[in-house]
């Protein structure tokens, strides 16, 4: 639904990608808890998908590279903030299915953040690096915070040192 009939950019796969990658941990989740109705829970979907709404780069007006500077940027927040695999406790049954498919989250949220490091540090942005920086400290600070919401909203406390 989110991505046209064919691929043809880097954006798109991304985009594909974490709209998977989000539905795997929601589905992963559901199988491994119980929920109780949470009237918070229609805001909180709604902040949780305007969150990867594209938003224009400060200082990037019009340029063609602002739409993938933010979808990186969104991308490197996500993978580096949202870690489910660290919600499991240290005893864990490494054979258990549910643990082995958060800690392949981990696995591949780690390659991803290079794919996006790259980028961001590519010869191509050198002219826009302070834009870069900023957008990126934006993004990390918006995902982190809608990850310590929804971890507050199922009883998980989050110190944020940052």
């Amino acid at each position: 639904m989110s991505l046209p009939m064919r691929i043809e950019a880097a954006w798109q796969t991304e985009l594909n990608a974490q709209f998977y990658r989000e539905s795997e941990i929601i589905s992963l989740l559901q199988r491994a808890t119980s929920w109780v109705p949470d009237m918070a829970l229609p805001y909180m979907a709604a902040s949780w998908e305007t969150a990867w709404f594209p938003k224009p780069v400060e200082g990037l007006v019009g340029q063609p590279l602002a739409l993938p500077i933010d979808l990186a940027t969104r991308a490197h927040a996500i993978h580096a903030g949202i870690r489910p695999a660290a919600l499991l406790p240290v005893d864990a049954n490494v054979n258990d299915p549910f643990v082995s498919a958060l800690r392949r989250i981990e696995f591949e949220s780690g390659r991803l953040l290079q794919a996006q490091i790259l980028f961001l540090k590519g010869d191509s942005l050198v002219p826009f690096r302070d834009a870069v920086s900023t957008e990126l400290e934006r993004r990390h600070a918006e995902i982190r915070k809608l990850w310590a919401d929804t971890l507050e909203s199922v009883g998980i406390t989050v110190r944020q040192d940052r």
